[in-house]
């Protein structure tokens, strides 16, 4: 097998991203947008000592569940991986991606339940984010291709918001007028370089990230926003000069409009910023943060700890019961968003949050708990690279009496939980699969929330309850 070879072959399986993969001359390949059953022509891109990457040129034989994207740009931009296949069996493919991590990286064979779906498949999407970028074509407003920085433009996005075809046009309106340049990552230069937009219960925040303060003609972006744009929006300028892929720079810089917006969900008000994290799909998360409610369960003896707690929602919304809840957040912004939550909720004797890193934090408070003899809970949300081993350490040393954690990437929520569980171990910096171990908490749930459809990813709520 060699690269640019042209090759006939049959799907056998999909690959955790969503890709096919097909078995030839010993060798594992692996095809985007290729499904399960078909017979496919390919080229092959890429040939490595363990694998090899392909492209689809033809479907011979096409698979049932296939069906016709409606997007224009599906399979240039990377934003959508699953939009040629039918929903129900989208749903499907995440819950056999679940138990293939589980299985393959923790080796614990786990029974995932049925996936939650959200209100809509489409049009569910709360925040966008459009990078900007300088071209032989001008500038160019769209998103990355997949596993690229080469922007492929679009004119709306149909996972997102109906208000982002309006957006995109003012930007290209403001853009065009005023010759406004992209941002060039080989020079580290430009003036625009990232465009952010949050919904918060009908009202938007609009951020312009740039590589300086002074955008050129930055009032009259504001009146172009205004002409297209038929939300309440705020607008705010945030300066990155560095090169990297952060989107955004230390500095905000508030232009226009309210600083927060009010938003409530299942009962608890909240105020979210520029800053704060949101999950992406209101209707999924209500689902999701109902169910860890239901499932942490706290009576009056319980302490919960919310790690990674954001802007205080979930915190807020399992503290009701609770003997008492903390919160800890590396982001200043959403620790002050959290504070006001709980006040504005009459949870301020309920409710205490950290600002810092949760494994620096984690272990004085489970250990401080630990002493007064409380039920300890400890609710985990981490971002996509998965808990630090001090944090798994500190849950470990201390027995928590339960774990819930939400993940939105399989194969580090497998990892993490194998640890926690026990089948995996960390042997000199190293993670090993553990043999005769006694397992340290049952897995009480594994559940898929459609958090992300069209898309490979998904959210995983997982229940973990201490052996005794």
């Amino acid at each position: 097998m060699v690269k640019n070879e042209e090759r006939v072959g049959l799907v056998v399986g999909l690959g955790a991203n969503g890709e096919g993969v097909i078995k030839q001359d010993g060798t594992i390949i692996f095809v985007p947008f290729a499904l399960v059953g078909e017979k496919i022509r390919f080229k092959v891109l890429k040939v490595t000592s363990k694998c090899a990457y392909g492209k689809v040129l033809e479907v011979l034989t096409p698979a049932e569940m296939r069906i016709r994207p409606d997007c224009p740009v599906f399979g240039k931009c990377g934003g959508c991986q699953l939009q040629h296949v039918k929903y129900i069996n989208q749903l499907k493919i995440k819950e056999d991606t679940i138990t293939t991590c589980f299985k393959k990286i923790a080796a614990l064979n786990v029974e995932v339940k049925p996936t939650v779906k959200g209100d809509n498949c489409f049009r569910y999407r709360n925040k966008l984010q459009l990078p900007v970028v300088d071209s032989p074509k001008g500038t160019l407003i769209g998103f990355y291709a997949e596993n690229s920085h080469r922007v492929v433009p679009i004119d709306d996005c149909l996972i997102n918001a109906l208000w982002t075809e309006s957006i995109i046009k003012a930007f290209k309106q403001f853009v065009e007028e005023l010759d406004i340049r992209g941002y060039n990552e080989q020079t580290n230069s430009g003036e625009l370089r990232e465009i952010t937009v949050k919904e918060i219960k009908g009202n938007l925040i609009i951020t312009a990230v740039v590589l300086s303060e002074n955008l050129r003609g930055l009032k009259r972006l504001i009146e172009i926003l205004k002409e297209h744009v038929k939300y309440k929006f705020s607008f705010y300028l945030n300066v990155n000069d560095k090169a990297t892929n952060v989107i955004y720079g230390t500095k905000f810089i508030h232009v226009c409009g309210p600083k927060e917006f009010l938003g409530d969900m299942l009962g608890v008000k909240y105020k979210s910023g520029v800053q704060s994290f949101m999950q992406v799909n209101n209707s999924v998360c209500s689902k999701l943060y109902s169910t860890v409610r239901d499932i942490v369960d706290a009576d009056n003896q319980t302490v919960v700890i919310d790690a990674y707690s954001g802007a205080g929602l979930m915190t807020a919304l399992i503290s009701k019961n609770a003997k008492k809840a903390f919160g800890i957040e590396i982001v200043a912004e959403a620790v002050e968003c959290a504070n006001a939550l709980a006040i504005q909720n009459g949870l301020q004797n309920k409710i205490t949050n950290y600002l810092g890193k949760c494994e620096d934090l984690l272990p004085g408070i489970i250990e401080k708990e630990r002493k007064e003899n409380s039920k300890i809970c400890v609710v985990l949300d981490p971002p996509r690279k998965g808990c630090d081993i001090k944090v798994i350490d500190a849950i470990i040393k201390s027995g928590a009496d339960k774990v819930v954690y939400v993940s939105c990437k399989p194969s580090t929520l497998a990892r993490d939980v194998g640890l926690l569980v026990g089948s995996l171990e960390v042997i000199n910096g190293e993670i090993k699969k553990s043999e005769n171990y006694e397992p340290r908490y049952s897995i009480e749930l594994v559940r898929p929330f459609d958090m992300f459809a069209q898309t490979k990813h998904v959210e995983t709520l997982v229940l973990l309850q201490k052996i005794r």
